[in-house]
């Protein structure tokens, strides 16, 4: 038997019976539309949550810490900044260092008008910065002595003198949410900090130091590297060294690092790391330990809603094989008249399996059309109902979270696993059809 006849035969039958065929076509469409919808709210949480993460800060970075608070033999030192970039998927690594002195006082503008009662001051490995990940909002990178990067809120840190008290500060958080939740730019600091030097005066042991600052960028927040990229100061590590000797006086050892940032070429790469880190004898610090659980509790309620859905599917093959045996039974005459005139027992397996993975074909095209739809209005109810919404619905970008996402494949896989289904359900009610003997078959009635 030619396809051509197997296909139209496969038509004429299904058409045959409609009502039966749209009821089995509508329970695979419904168990489809099950499987999709609560798989694509799985993604969609699992998204969220990344999204998230993402915001409070780089999950990449490893902080390599010195054990016992820094009182044991193993140091943070150059020798083991050199030890953790051959380590495999490293991509950067830069030491890190404060100014630890009993005050820092930062002063800025005409005639010292604003001034900063506090400050982190850090240094790093600058020519290291790109690669760690820094992203610079405005400005330029430090390539020379005495450059400094700011952090991306610190000129909220100042005071004006010319303000009386409890006016004289700019409070960035005013204002951060409009009516309906969603965030706002804060309000425009007293100056900017790329706009001049600024002086550091900074209270020691040995008596004061004071030294010039000059502003080449601006820094954006992220708190995964540290707090000194949100209201700090970043210089080189050599500058920073620089002050460190003044602090401490002539004589005194230069301390070990406070800290050494990891940066990993990707997230499945911060566990392995972290592990050969910790067998070194060093504490670590990552987003891992909040990723990680996070992770494994969307994957497992992703579990849950797509087993959910593959019941609805499973009912809809029982569905299928009610449907595949009644039609066996209406035309036993039929598949006896077609087995005397030497039609082939493969050809009416065939034609019973067409049958059956057309149902499941249909219903998954239908059911993925239909859960797209219904994906892109629970979006829109999510997000407020407005035309400008719709993009965003169904394509998702920008700030906005989507409740629902489907991605291709599992539209993809959502068709292939409908087609699956109706010739897994349809193999047994064709294993019956070409057993019935010829003979017996043509006197049924």
């Amino acid at each position: 038997m030619k396809q051509n006849d197997l296909l139209r035969i496969c038509l004429q039958n299904l058409m045959r019976r409609k009502s039966r065929t749209f009821l089995t076509v509508l329970g695979v469409l419904i168990g489809c539309c099950s499987i999709v919808i609560m798989v694509s709210l799985g993604i969609g949480m699992k998204q969220s949550q990344e999204k998230l993460l993402a915001e409070m800060g780089d999950l990449t970075i490893v902080t390599v810490n010195a054990p016992q608070g820094g009182r044991g033999k193993l140091k943070l030192d150059d020798a083991l900044v050199r030890r953790l970039r051959t380590l495999e998927g490293v991509e950067s690594v830069t030491p890190k260092q404060s100014l630890e002195v009993e005050s820092i006082r930062l002063v800025t503008g005409i005639g010292g008008r604003y001034v900063a009662d506090w400050s982190a001051l850090v240094g790093l490995d600058t020519a290291e910065m790109e690669k760690m990940g820094y992203q610079v909002l405005s400005g330029d990178r430090a390539q020379k002595s005495g450059d400094v990067l700011v952090g991306q809120y610190l000129a909220y840190s100042f005071r004006d003198t010319l303000r009386p008290d409890g006016s004289n500060m700019v409070d960035r958080w005013s204002g951060m949410w409009d009516e309906s939740g969603k965030d706002k730019d804060p309000p425009p600091p007293y100056f900017d900090p790329l706009s001049g030097p600024i002086t550091l005066e900074a209270e020691t042991a040995n008596g004061k130091i004071t030294a010039q600052l000059r502003p080449v960028g601006v820094v954006k927040e992220d708190y995964s590297k540290g707090a000194e990229t949100s209201e700090g100061v970043i210089m080189s590590l050599s500058d920073l060294r620089g002050l460190l000797t003044k602090a401490l006086g002539n004589g005194k050892k230069m301390p070990a690092y406070d800290s050494v940032l990891v940066k990993v070429q990707n997230i499945s790469q911060v566990k392995p790391v972290e592990s050969q880190i910790k067998t070194m004898g060093y504490s670590t610090e990552s987003m891992e330990s909040i990723r990680e659980p996070m992770e494994k509790e969307a994957r497992q309620k992703q579990m849950m809603l797509g087993g959910l859905g593959a019941i609805s599917l499973f009912v809809a093959a029982l569905g299928i094989t009610n449907t595949m045996i009644m039609s066996i039974s209406e035309r036993t005459r039929e598949i006896g008249i077609m087995k005397a005139l030497g039609c082939y027992v493969r050809d009416i397996r065939v034609m019973f399996l067409a049958e059956a993975g057309a149902i499941g074909l249909i219903g998954g095209l239908v059911g993925c059309v239909i859960s797209f739809v219904i994906s892109v209005i629970i979006n829109l109810v999510s997000m407020g109902l407005s035309p400008e919404n719709l993009p965003a619905a169904i394509l998702g970008g920008g700030e906005t979270s989507r409740v629902s996402v489907i991605p291709p494949w599992l539209l993809l896989f959502a068709v292939v696993f409908s087609v699956l289904i109706g010739l897994g359900s349809g193999y047994y009610p064709a294993n019956k059809a070409v057993q019935i003997p010829a003979l017996e078959a043509i006197k049924s009635e």
